[in-house]
C-alpha cells in the first residue's frame, strides 16, 4: 500500500508528565490537542511526487511479568516499521520508544529517526509502551494488573523486542541499535543504554526528566522566568500581570457570595466553587494553563504561546493599573484554551477527577490518565507545586492534596510514594546516570529541563541545551516561526547547536561519530 500524504503522524510525545489531577488533566489535554493538530496538518513529511511506503504495523508477544519465568501470561505489544531507507542487513536500527500514550504510523515517518534514516540507510522501528495505546494487557487496569506497569517492565520489553525484531527483520548481530525518545520516553532511551549497553549502542534522549522528584516546585520557577524572557515574548510586566491576575482570582474566591458566583460565570467553570478542594483545583488548573503556554511555547497547534498569553494579560493598556485588568486577560486566555480543546467549560471538580481515575476499564483513545498517575505514585512523583516565595501563582493546590490522590485512587500512602521516588533515583542515578554514548537534548524554556542532564558528565555523555526552546521542540517539524537557535540547529539537519563548549556540535555529528565507531567495530570483527 502506498500513499502520497500521511495525515496520521503519531504522537509528538507531548503529553504532560504531571500526575492526573484536574490541573494535570488540562495539560495532558493540551498535549493531546497539539498531537492531533499535527496529525491533521501532515507537517514534517515529504509531499513530493514520489510515493511514500506506508509503515507496517506489527505485534509482539511479550511476557506480562518478564521477571518471573514461571508466569506464562503474555500480552500483545504494538510496533511500527519503516524500512524504505534500509540499505543493508548490517545497517543501523533507529528505535523510537513510546511513552505515556499511543503510537501511530507517523512515529516512524517523522522526527529524528525518520529524518536521519536516509543518511545512514537505517531501519526505523517504534515500540508502544505497555499499558498505553493498544498495548494494554487483557484484564483491565486494576491494581493486580498495574503492578506490571513500570519503567523497569518497559525496559525489559525494549530488550525483548530488540532480540525478537532482529530475527524477524534479519538484522545482523553487528548492527548498532540506537534508541530515541522524548519526555518520559527520552528517559527510557537513556536508561536502556545505561542498563543494557551490550544491546543498545547509543541513545538520543530529548527533554528527558531522569531525576524523579516528589515536590516539583522547580517547574513553576522556570515558568516564572520564562514569562519574563523577552526572546519569547515575555517581560517583567507580563510576570507581574500574571501574579496580579491570580491575586484577583484568590480575592474573589475568598469574598464568596456574588463575587464567587461572578468568578464562576466569567471563567466558564463547570461546577460549584463552594468546596475548598475545588477552589484549589481551579487555581491549579489556571496555573496549568499558564504553564502549558510555557511548556508548549512555539509548538504547532498550541492554543497559546508565551507571547500570546502576555499579550492577553497586558492587553488592557488603557486601564493597566486596575487589578482586574490582568484578570480579564486571564479570562480571555481560558476562553482561548477551552475553545481550542473543544471543552464547553473549565473542569476542576476533585470528586469527578477521583471518580474518573478509579475506572479500571481501558480507554479506547487518548492518554492513559489512570496508568500515568499510577507511575507517578509508584516511581516518579513529579507533583508540581507553587510553594516557593517567588512563585507568582497560588500556593494551592499544595503537595499534600496531590499526594492524597494516590491514596484516594490506589490506596498508596505518602511515605510509600516518597520511598518509591528515592528508589527510582537510586536505581537509575538521577541526573548523574553514568551512561555512555547518550546525548541529552533540552530546551531551556521547557520546565522539565531542570530534571534532565544539562551539563556534560564526560566525553561520552553529552548534552545540548537549546536557548528559548520548549518541551521536545527539537523533535517537532520545522516551521518559520521557530526561535533562531532552533532554526540554526536545523540547517539541513546539521543541527549546529551553539550551547555548551563541551557539547558535540549537533545531533547529526554525534550520530556520525557513534556510527563510525560501530563501523570500525564491524571491520575489526570481519563483518
Amino acid at each position: 500500500m502506498t500513499i502520497r500524504r500521511i495525515l496520521w503522524l503519531g504522537p509528538l510525545l507531548l503529553a504532560s508528565l504531571w500526575g492526573s489531577s484536574a490541573p494535570a488533566s488540562l495539560l495532558r489535554r493540551l498535549g493531546e490537542h497539539i498531537q492531533q493538530f499535527q496529525e491533521r496538518s501532515g507537517l514534517g513529511l515529504s509531499l513530493g511526487p514520489s510515493p511514500v511506503a506506508f509503515p507496517k504495523e506489527g505485534w509482539l508477544e511479550q511476557p506480562l511479568d518478564p521477571f518471573n519465568a514461571s508466569d506464562r501470561r503474555f500480552f500483545l505489544q504494538r510496533y511500527w516499521v519503516n524500512d524504505q531507507h534500509r540499505a543493508s542487513q548490517d545497517g543501523p536500527v533507529f528505535l523510537l520508544l513510546g511513552g505515556e500514550g499511543s503510537l501511530g504510523p507517523g512515529s516512524v515517518m517523522r522526527g529524528h529517526p525518520a529524518t536521519l534514516a536516509p543518511v545512514w540507510g537505517a531501519l526505523v522501528i517504534s515500540l508502544e509502551h505497555r499499558f498505553y495505546g493498544l498495548s494494554i494487557p487483557a484484564g483491565g487496569l486494576d491494581m493486580a494488573q498495574l503492578r506490571f506497569l513500570s519503567s523497569r517492565h518497559a525496559l525489559a520489553d525494549v530488550i525483548s523486542a530488540r532480540l525478537t525484531l532482529s530475527r524477524l527483520f534479519n538484522v545482523s548481530s553487528s548492527s548498532p541499535w540506537i534508541c530515541f525518545g522524548g519526555s518520559y520516553a527520552g528517559s527510557l532511551a537513556a536508561w536502556a543504554r545505561l542498563k543494557f549497553p551490550h544491546l543498545i549502542f547509543a541513545s538520543v534522549a530529548s527533554s528527558a526528566p531522569v531525576r524523579a522528584v516528589l515536590d516539583f516546585s522547580e517547574y513553576n520557577n522556570v515558568v516564572s522566568r520564562s514569562l519574563m524572557n523577552t526572546a519569547i515574548g515575555g517581560s517583567p510586566e507580563c510576570r507581574a500581570a500574571a501574579s496580579a491576575a491570580f491575586a484577583e482570582v484568590k480575592r474573589r474566591l475568598r469574598a464568596g457570595g456574588a463575587a464567587q458566583a461572578a468568578l464562576r460565570a466569567e471563567l466558564g467553570a463547570c461546577g460549584s466553587l463552594g468546596r475548598s478542594e475545588d477552589q484549589a483545583e481551579l487555581l491549579g488548573t489556571l496555573q496549568a494553563l499558564v504553564g502549558g503556554a510555557v511548556q508548549y511555547d512555539g509548538q504547532v497547534g498550541a492554543p497559546l504561546s508565551v507571547r500570546q498569553l502576555c499579550g492577553l494579560l497586558l492587553g488592557d493598556r488603557d486601564n493597566c493599573s486596575s487589578p482586574a485588568a490582568p484578570y480579564r486577560g486571564l479570562r480571555r486566555a481560558v476562553q482561548v484554551v477551552t475553545r481550542s480543546l473543544g471543552q464547553r467549560c473549565l473542569s476542576f471538580s476533585r470528586a469527578e477527577t477521583v471518580t474518573q481515575l478509579r475506572v479500571t476499564e481501558p480507554q479506547v483513545s487518548g492518554v492513559g490518565d489512570r496508568q500515568w498517575l499510577y507511575q507517578t505514585c509508584t516511581e516518579f512523583g513529579y507533583y508540581v507545586t507553587c510553594e516557593d516565595p517567588g512563585c507568582p501563582f497560588s500556593q494551592l493546590p499544595a503537595l499534600p492534596s496531590q499526594l492524597d490522590l494516590c491514596e484516594q485512587v490506589f490506596g498508596l500512602s505518602t511515605s510509600s510514594i516518597a520511598k518509591a521516588v528515592a528508589q527510582t533515583n537510586s536505581y537509575y542515578g538521577g541526573q548523574t546516570p553514568g551512561a555512555t554514548q547518550v546525548l541529552f537534548v533540552n530546551g531551556d524554556t521547557d520546565p522539565w529541563h531542570v530534571l534532565s542532564v544539562t551539563q556534560a558528565l564526560g566525553p561520552s555523555e553529552a548534552v545540548l541545551l537549546i536557548p528559548n526552546a520548549s518541551h521536545c521542540l527539537d523533535m517537532a517539524p520545522e516551521r518559520p516561526s521557530d526561535p533562531p537557535s532552533l532554526l540554526l540547529a536545523r540547517q539541513c539537519w546539521g543541527l549546529t547547536f551553539q550551547i555548551l563548549p563541551t557539547s558535540p556540535q549537533n545531533i547529526f555529528q554525534q550520530l556520525q561519530t557513534w556510527l563510525q565507531l560501530a563501523k570500525e567495530s564491524q571491520v575489526r570483527s570481519g563483518v
